[in-house]
């Protein structure tokens, strides 16, 4: 396993974070996986044994259980608090109160206690805001999330699914009040959904974040187990629910082109597209969620590929994203400084 500063912190992560989002069967949240205690022990001991440091987790999974079944599970399995970085989320709907959701004072703080009792911890080593809250102020969020890591109870903060200009807004915040700063980016990442590219990813280099990447295999598709019809394994996740939303047709023209890579290697379609995302440089750990130990095993040997550099031409080929406005513009208005000029002395 290697290891990744996370952004501009002194903090090592394993490149690859264990998401637990497929632990606990509270409602919805039965289909990302429905994992009980046995199960989750399992894979927790396999990745912790593997290297992995870095375990992720929010308090809406399975509504507290994912929580709670990591928690139990570090315990039960006596593994040490000093070589884990746990991260978790709060900003989503907890209880039908009307401040049960959302990134208000009130409410991030409670979730923070709550979710401290059910990981059995006193700290959080990051704790992040779950996406937006269009009617809390961020420098509400902000202030709450300073007073957190002031308290103790918060080592780092991140952030999850926000656009550019709201990242470098509370960035610039922070800078000016004296709080604490974002040290992370959680975001969607795949090689078949590069969106992230246009914006984030030069917000992410340019402020030195860390990226932690959720869904890599894109809910399944880069899995290498579905077909252009969207047929696949019976049960699969993807099956039961269509998210996140992607170019099919790019997608599987990206399975297209890492199958005979795979094939060549001897390994799954799935290792492959993982190992294309640990070879970007803005990327500090990629999320691997599994159901099985069999899944998870495979996942973590992504790090072992070892890229030619045509593959990886061919893969910028069969993933590039078609041009928008204003970044072709930008890219036109840059090439008179892209060479050095000659000049004439008179």
């Amino acid at each position: 396993m290697k290891y990744r500063l996370l952004g501009q912190t002194g903090l090592y992560v394993s490149e690859l974070c264990l998401g637990c989002m497929t632990f606990g069967s509270q409602g919805f949240w039965k289909v990302m996986g429905g994992l009980d205690l046995p199960e989750v022990k399992v894979l927790v001991r396999q990745a912790f044994d593997a290297g992995v440091n870095f375990f992720d987790t929010a308090n809406v999974y399975a509504h507290g259980e994912s929580e709670r079944l990591l928690g139990q599970a570090l315990r039960d399995l006596g593994l040490p608090r000093d070589q884990l970085v746990l991260a978790t989320k709060a900003t989503g709907i907890m209880t039908d109160l009307p401040n049960g959701r959302g990134q208000s004072r009130y409410h991030l703080m409670q979730e923070l206690d709550a979710s401290l009792k059910r990981l059995q911890v006193d700290c959080i080593d990051l704790y992040q805001l779950h996406g937006i809250d269009p009617l809390t102020p961020i420098e509400e969020a902000l202030s709450t999330l300073n007073d957190m890591v002031r308290s103790g109870k918060v080592r780092y903060i991140g952030l999850c699914n926000m656009a550019a200009w709201q990242i470098m807004q509370a960035l610039a915040i922070s800078e000016a009040k004296g709080w604490s700063h974002f040290a992370s980016v959680q975001a969607y990442y795949t090689l078949a959904g590069r969106d992230l590219e246009r914006e984030l990813i030069p917000l992410i280099e340019h402020q030195r974040l860390g990226l932690m990447v959720w869904s890599p295999l894109a809910g399944g598709l880069l899995s290498g187990k579905f077909n252009r019809d969207g047929q696949g394994p019976a049960g699969s996740r993807r099956a039961n629910f269509d998210f996140p939303v992607v170019d099919r047709d790019r997608a599987f023209t990206c399975v297209d082109a890492l199958r005979p890579m795979a094939e060549r290697r001897g390994v799954s379609v799935a290792r492959m597209a993982l190992a294309w995302l640990l070879s970007r440089s803005a990327v500090s750990s990629v999320i691997i969620g599994a159901r099985t130990l069999d899944q998870l095993q495979d996942n973590l040997a992504a790090g072992d590929v070892v890229w030619e550099a045509d593959e990886l031409v061919l893969l910028a080929k069969v993933s590039q994203l078609p041009p928008e406005y204003p970044g072709w513009m930008l890219e036109r208005q840059a090439e008179y400084r892209q060479q050095t000029p000659v000049f004439s002395h008179k």
